[in-house]
């Protein structure tokens, strides 16, 4: 984006996560300062904001499209990863520092075209793409990282499919699948 290098523009997005987080705990009010060129900020952006704490998922929302300025994703993405994902409590002002922090900022979304599953699978690229799977009110996604512990096409196909409420084997005309690439940040601190 612009002339930013693409590990400042990461670091960035996480110090902003980490403050809307903080903030939203009401453990930290320091403004973020900006320095430099941020219009690339304000430019709309989709984002996912993923917790992670002593190596399992803790908390993962995000948003598909780019409606909003790329700022305000990351920060209601990192408030709602952390206080709203319903698979979990509420993060607590006390376990902040117990959570790594994780930025995924997603490329447009590409719709497939495919005549069967088989085709569909032959499509998608592992450790590559995050797929987005619709069938009617039925929706869900994967982000690329989730290859890394569902590595077959089939098996995340699958899981996507339960993601969404239906069966595993669940088959039928008018599903849709788009996928996305992201380019990520995660924090470096050790837990």
């Amino acid at each position: 984006m612009n002339s930013v290098n693409r590990n400042e523009q990461g670091e960035l997005l996480l110090r902003i996560a980490r403050q809307a987080i903080s903030r939203a705990l009401r453990v930290w009010h320091e403004p973020l300062k900006l320095d430099g060129n941020t219009d690339w900020l304000y430019q709309p952006g989709a984002t996912f904001v993923t917790l992670m704490q002593y190596g399992k998922l803790r908390g993962c929302v995000g948003s598909l499209q780019a409606c909003n300025p790329l700022i305000d994703d990351v920060s209601n993405n990192a408030v709602s990863a952390a206080l709203r994902d319903s698979r979990f409590s509420p993060l607590t002002a006390d376990e902040l520092d117990t959570v790594n922090v994780e930025v995924s900022l997603l490329s447009r979304l590409e719709p497939l075209k495919f005549i069967s599953e088989e085709d569909a699978l032959a499509q998608l690229r592992p450790n590559v793409d995050g797929v987005v799977f619709e069938y009617g009110a039925y929706r869900s996604t994967f982000l690329p990282q989730v290859w890394e512990i569902l590595p077959e096409p089939a098996l995340f196909l699958a899981k996507l499919k339960s993601k969404a409420g239906l069966p595993e084997d669940f088959q039928a005309e008018g599903i849709k699948l788009s996928r996305y690439t992201v380019s990520k940040w995660r924090e470096q601190k050790s837990l």
